[in-house]
């Protein structure tokens, strides 16, 4: 299928109802600690949550708002920055691959490999050959964490052009956000069509996986809509409360 941000809306249908939504998604968040403490249980199958989007997509509060009923132990969240000089000096891969779930894990990338392709693409510092291998690259890697009972979700948080102006502005007037502006943020928000341009071509190249487009206009449509797609996801896994081992009975009995 193919995907246009151009032609999917940012805002929620009906959005004004947040008593409904709000009473949903206690209920699907509810649902993904059960999920969580059965998949710990049975020790099979891990998660791993891909976000993308564009600045100020308030995921931040989405994966909070998301996991706060979640035991932290079994969860863990990793941000891909610039790459090291250690990370450079191997493939692009290589950094993502240690921090890949464990079996009974949840596993967030707030950004992803995706960066790998996103932002060299956009500034053009890596060829286009290169670029197109390491679609084929991706690929591979996510069929290899999925041979291995990973189950992967990809989710790119739609915003529209205005509401990320709004939101950054919000960083420089609001004190208790200032905190969060970048300069650099203003010369990303430059190349507004560049970026979309390249996440339609990653759309398109790496679809094995479905991607889930999120309206990310209203936060708390954001949260019902991933909270969701996760239960969803949770109940196409084969998920079963392990049976108990134990031979005590047998020796009461006795």
């Amino acid at each position: 299928m193919t995907i246009n941000l151009n032609t999917i809306d940012t805002l929620p249908p009906e959005w004004k109802k947040k008593k409904k939504v709000k009473k949903e998604t206690k209920k699907l968040l509810a649902k993904i600690a059960e999920y969580q403490r059965i998949m710990y249980a049975q020790g099979k199958y891990s998660l791993l949550l891909v976000f993308q989007w564009m600045d100020a997509a308030w995921k931040d509060w989405a994966i909070k708002d998301i996991f706060t009923w979640i035991n932290p132990l079994w969860c863990a969240v990793t941000w891909f920055k610039k790459p090291t000089k250690k990370e450079l000096s191997h493939d692009f891969l290589w950094r993502i691959h240690q921090q890949t779930p464990e079996k009974w894990m949840i596993q967030i990338f707030n950004r992803s490999h995706y960066e790998d392709i996103l932002v060299p693409s956009v500034d053009k510092y890596i060829d286009a050959k290169t670029i197109q291998r390491r679609y084929t690259h991706i690929n591979n890697f996510e069929q290899l964490l999925t041979d291995h009972n990973t189950h992967i979700v990809k989710i790119y948080l739609h915003t529209s052009k205005e509401e990320q102006k709004s939101r950054l502005e919000e960083r420089i007037h609001l004190p208790h956000k200032q905190w969060k502006h970048n300069d650099n943020d203003r010369e990303s928000r430059k190349k507004w069509d560049d970026y979309r341009k390249v996440y339609h071509k990653i759309f398109k190249e790496c679809n094995t996986i479905p991607w889930h487009i999120v309206p990310s206009d209203k936060n708390r449509w954001k949260v019902h809509q991933v909270a969701e797609i996760l239960v969803k996801t949770f109940e196409s896994m084969k998920l079963e409360r392990p049976e108990l081992e134990t031979d005590v009975f047998h020796h009461h009995s006795e």
